[in-house]
């Protein structure tokens, strides 16, 4: 499988999905160019099943346009999709066939031509490293061979982009560590969305992240431009004994620091804590002429550690700003002239066990998952 020449790209506007009276996503805009890792990130409910369902084909928004390499997912629908390769949080399995028949089966339903078949399913069957299961019972497979199907099945008919959706949830930490492997590899010859509400699943493979929240988007960039979203200021953290006066007195003659608060330590006498907002590229010299400050005032410095900000807590502020929002405010209207109206039969009701705003897999998902059990 070789990259196109071309660039190709998802193009998502204003997109905004409902169920009944409840907005799954909002407003969501943002575009994904050929040759990255994408992470979708956020937490449950943050409407991120619901946003890949609609890219892929699977789920008709409420408002709003989405384009596949030019191509509108709803009115060109057939030549959008075979642009995607698609894995639902719940791969769309067939138990009780081998994955050689599942794939010989999934080649034939896209479309690809019968004598490519053989050649494009040992080469999936190669890259996803199921060739020695290839005529066990899918039923009889572990999870993370489920996985690898169900991802071998994305990867026919040889699409641009592929979509994960959760691909690592249920899986051991060796099987996680498998999978991030072969998503690697994959990033290496096609554009890939991954779906996660796992920070460190992200960081690990992911060039680019999107991070939502309440159906919106709040953030879009790399892990490390996202890292230095709150790193106008390191947290120097000091543990010392003494008068902790004293150091709010030094630190407001030090122009480098920010903001300086302290506390009483824990069951130690004399003992107190504190953390300073300094600012990026000058904590070494504060830290520097803070110790020796203290030492001159008689106060014994216990420890200093100088921290920046890591994707975890930017992740954690920014959605603790749209939870601040939606409780202020609540969810915006989307503009009229944006609008793309659906068949009325869309703004379907939230299903009872889709509150949290994912959508509703239908029945053949479930039925599967039934036989599994």
């Amino acid at each position: 499988m070789h990259r196109r020449g071309v660039m190709s790209l998802i193009e998502v506007s204003h997109l905004t999905k409902k169920y009944g009276g409840h907005t799954a996503i909002s407003d969501l805009s943002f575009t994904v160019e050929t040759g990255q890792i994408y992470g979708f990130l956020g937490p449950n409910g943050a409407g991120k099943s619901t946003t890949l369902n609609i890219l892929t084909g699977c789920l008709a928004a409420t408002s709003g346009e989405v384009r596949i390499d030019g191509l509108d997912i709803y009115e060109d629908a057939d030549k959008a999709k075979r642009r995607i390769g698609y894995l639902p949080e719940i791969p769309p399995l067939y138990l009780h066939e081998t994955p050689a028949e599942y794939l010989r089966f999934i080649a034939e339903a896209k479309g690809v031509p019968k004598k490519e078949r053989a050649e494009q399913i040992r080469k999936v069957m190669e890259v996803t490293g199921i060739a020695d299961v290839a005529d066990r019972l899918i039923k009889n497979l572990s999870k993370g061979y489920r996985q690898r199907v169900g991802i071998a099945q994305a990867l026919l008919g040889n699409p641009e982009t592929i979509i994960l959706d959760e691909p690592t949830v249920g899986l051991d930490p060796r099987q996680i560590i498998e999978i991030r492997n072969l998503i690697r590899e994959l990033g290496k010859e096609h554009t890939v969305i991954l779906s996660s509400h796992i920070l460190s699943e992200v960081q690990e493979v992911c060039q680019t992240i999107l991070i939502l929240s309440h159906g919106r988007l709040v953030a879009c960039d790399t892990p490390e431009n996202l890292e230095k979203l709150l790193s106008s200021g390191t947290v120097v953290k000091i543990k010392a004994a003494g008068d902790a006066q004293k150091l709010h007195s030094l630190a407001a003659e030090m122009p480098a620091v920010l903001a300086c608060e302290s506390s009483s330590g824990e069951g130690e006498e004399g003992v107190f804590t504190a953390e300073l907002k300094v600012r990026t590229g000058e904590e070494d010299e504060v830290c520097r002429n803070l110790s020796l400050a203290l030492g001159k005032e008689g106060i014994a410095l216990l420890s200093m550690t100088a921290e920046s900000a890591s994707l975890e807590d930017v992740f954690l502020e920014l959605t603790r700003e749209e939870d601040a929002a939606q409780e202020d405010g609540g969810t915006k209207p989307v503009p009229e002239e944006n609008a793309k109206p659906v068949p009325e039969e869309n703004a379907e009701p939230v299903p009872e066990n889709e509150a949290d705003g994912e959508p509703d897999r239908g029945s053949a998902a479930q039925e599967e998952k039934e036989d599994g059990e």
